[in-house]
């Protein structure tokens, strides 16, 4: 397998597909959907439908079947972007190097943008469920994917991540809570990425939880990357991070004890082609920007 080129394919299936929720501007709602089309198109990696997809690949051959599910996803994180981005949250005026959605479009309309996507995502897998679930086995499976999506997403996952990360202070942190934040912050949309892959390619309860862990490790050794990444930038403004516990050493342990720890919950899956995970960890936490 060449990784890139795989990579490149499977961004290209998600761009187009994407690129269908923003097409019919001929209407009175133009502005939002310019505004969404903009965030949705400023140069993500596209991580996580990419998982979405890759881990339906593990255990199931009709792609087709996941692509709801993977952009439904792309859709959720671009929204929480959006909002981390405005003055009342992060307060940034770039991302990716471009003016952020607020700065653009004003922060109402980014507001709007970012609930507009959230309703999307659902509207997009409930489209395709509606249509598509051919009996029961199909309903039960394509609803517990989009509910593990909802949870993962929610007050209990991303959201809730949010909430701590705005409440901690130097005085209140714990390195208990900052995992608990990027646990919820940054692996849960990961989670909900693998193991809705895993459910609607019909793994089994046993591979599920498997990629639910790999998830888990994955995000955490991805976050504490971008911790030593942004060190000196994360200094300046004083935020957070598990640098704030640690110096740079013990960072780069932490990074190299969860990717072992996700390629282990790999290992585990008996008789499944984990390359493309092992190669997708391994270029994540040894990645420069």
């Amino acid at each position: 397998m060449n990784f890139n080129e795989e990579l490149d394919k499977v961004i290209s299936l998600i761009d187009l597909e994407l690129k269908k929720i923003v097409e019919n501007k001929d209407c009175f709602q133009r502005r939002i959907i310019e505004s969404i089309e903009y965030s949705l198109f400023t140069g993500g990696k596209r991580l996580r439908p990419i998982m979405a997809i890759k881990s339906y690949e593990m255990f199931n051959n009709q792609v087709r079947e996941i692509i709801p599910f993977a952009i439904g996803i792309e859709m959720i994180h671009t929204y929480s972007l959006i909002h981390d981005d405005l003055p009342a949250m992060d307060d940034d005026d770039f991302r990716r190097g471009k003016p952020t959605n607020h700065k653009v479009f004003g922060d109402a309309m980014a507001i709007l943008a970012g609930d507009g996507l959230l309703n999307l995502s659902f509207e997009t897998i409930l489209d395709f469920i509606d249509s598509h679930a051919k009996d029961i086995k199909d309903y039960k499976k394509y609803t517990r994917a989009l509910k593990e999506i909802s949870k993962y997403s929610g007050i209990y996952g991303m959201i809730g991540g949010q909430v701590v990360d705005l409440l901690l202070s130097h005085d209140s942190v714990t390195e208990e809570k900052l995992i608990f934040m990027y646990k919820a912050k940054t692996a849960a949309l990961i989670q909900s990425a693998l193991v809705s892959g895993a459910i609607v390619g019909e793994a089994d309860e046993e591979e599920i939880q498997h990629m639910r862990d790999f998830g888990l490790n994955l995000g955490l050794a991805y976050q504490i990357r971008d911790d030593i990444l942004d060190k000196e930038k994360d200094s300046h403004i004083k935020k957070l991070t598990f640098l704030s516990f640690y110096d740079i050493n013990k960072g780069r342990l932490a990074v190299e004890e969860y990717s072992n720890n996700a390629i282990k919950s790999l290992k585990k899956l008996k008789n499944r082609d984990t390359e493309f995970f092992e190669v997708l960890t391994k270029k994540l936490i040894a990645r420069e920007v």
